[in-house]
């Protein structure tokens, strides 16, 4: 069984992000967002993903950006934000423990839900 840690370091949050996208590749309902419509290219992607999550939970001040614009073109359904979101607690719970761990799983939520708002005032 692996030892859980809290989040401390960017070491950290890249373990969080690689862990959690690699979920999210095999993943039969959400991998295909990613691979086939979004065709991600994870070498340039993943940096990214690190420097947002080190700005939320560490304070970084690395990111550069805006998450949701490139969302909009996806045809995202609430199951895949839910599916999303599983995942990533998930991933969390498996590596970390303590308050880092907690307000990651928080911001996660909340960016699930205001992803899902946001597509919905589209339609």
């Amino acid at each position: 069984m692996k030892e859980k840690r809290p989040i401390e370091n960017r070491d950290d949050i890249q373990l969080l992000v690689d862990e959690f996208y690699a979920k999210v590749r095999q993943d039969p309902y959400i991998g295909p967002v990613f691979t086939e419509i979004a065709q991600v290219d994870w070498d340039e992607h993943l940096p990214k993903l690190y420097d947002f999550w080190a700005d939320l939970l560490l304070g970084d001040d690395t990111y550069r950006g805006r998450p949701f614009p490139p969302h909009i073109k996806l045809n995202l359904q609430q199951g895949h934000f839910e599916q999303w979101l599983r995942l990533f607690t998930q991933t969390v719970d498996e590596n970390f423990v303590g308050l880092k761990a907690a307000e990651a799983k928080s911001r996660a939520l909340r960016i699930a839900r205001n992803f899902m708002m946001n597509l919905s005032l589209l339609d």
